[in-house]
């Protein structure tokens, strides 16, 4: 990874090109992050679960209890935690621990 490349993942700017993506509606601030291309699990899960009926989002209650190290099982779990209860206190409360996140790096493995 080039050096430019490590800030910009370190610091999640490279998560700056969603930002049009919740824009045009087709991804909303908080629900389940995009999968891979190559998760078939994670969607094979996600879908098992009901989850696939929200939006992907820009941050989510899975990415805010481990980002990068959760195992998938654990993050459809935190993923259908935030179906079953969100609210607009529980989505403001998932923005200011991600801010806190990005701000202290915390998760980031790359």
């Amino acid at each position: 990874m080039t050096p430019v490349g490590k800030f910009l993942r370190k610091s999640s700017l490279d998560e700056l090109p969603q930002l049009w993506s919740i824009l045009v509606g087709d991804m909303s601030i908080i629900g389940p992050r995009p999968a891979l291309f190559n998760q078939d699990d994670l969607v094979a899960l996600r879908t098992q679960k009901g989850v696939q009926v929200l939006s992907p989002g820009l941050t989510s209650w899975a990415q805010i209890h481990g980002r990068d190290e959760l195992p998938i099982p654990v993050k459809v779990e935190f993923d259908e935690y935030y179906l079953k209860h969100r609210s607009f206190l529980l989505d403001l409360r998932i923005i200011f621990k991600t801010v806190v996140k990005v701000v202290t790096s915390e998760g980031v493995k790359h």
